[in-house]
């Protein structure tokens, strides 16, 4: 499923890039979301285009799964040599107004669905959602929508593409939080896929 996603995603993310009026915060946050997903957690400190390609720098910290002595092993060797000055830290995870409140209740469908037995505490989640880049307006948006019973389908029903680009990658995050996707995650994965090939506006 993640194969199928990624690709077009990217495709769609690129061209919402070109047309974004927020080009560097947008390419800040999407290039740690991809980063997310193979268990990296990573900050853009330096953004830069020159000579036709774009340069990035990162501060990363540990994967998962990473043992923390050889982890403590690599920063003490890379000590050696001075560390990165003047970090640029990204700017939180944010969406167009018009159609927020349709976000916020389509993740917290994900995340109702990837806990068929009972959503966990928000006490539990709240950590977890805000790891993932998003605004207090947002996080507070998802906690609201969680106390009812969300329809995919209404949800997706007239979801523009570029809202559907920007959520996909999210919706992924959350799916993933457990390190697993089921069958209802699945669909409403494939749903905000098909919603984002749809022609992004000019």
């Amino acid at each position: 499923m993640l194969s199928q996603i990624v690709r077009p995603m990217v495709r769609t993310q690129i061209r919402l890039l070109a047309n974004s009026q927020a080009t560097r915060s947008t390419l800040v946050n999407t290039i740690a979301q991809w980063l997310g997903f193979l268990g990296v957690h990573a900050q853009v400190t330096q953004l830069d285009a020159t000579s036709n390609k774009i340069h990035v720098s990162l501060t990363v910290g540990k994967p998962e799964g990473c043992d923390a002595h050889d982890w403590q092993q690599i920063l003490n060797n890379l000590d050696r040599n001075g560390s990165l000055e003047h970090t640029v830290p990204s700017e939180p995870f944010t969406t167009p107004s018009p159609q927020q409140t349709k976000l916020q209740r389509l993740l917290a469908y994900v995340i109702q669905v990837g806990h068929p037995n009972g959503v966990p505490a928000w006490e539990m989640l709240q950590p977890q959602l805000a790891e993932l880049g998003f605004d207090e307006p947002t996080l507070l948006g998802i906690k609201s929508a969680l106390k009812v019973p969300q329809s995919l389908d209404q949800l997706i029903a007239g979801l523009d593409a570029d809202i559907a680009a920007i959520a996909l990658p999210k919706a992924v995050s959350i799916a993933l939080l457990d390190r697993q996707v089921n069958p209802s995650e699945d669909k409403a994965l494939t749903a905000l896929l098909d919603a984002m090939k749809q022609p992004v506006a000019p």
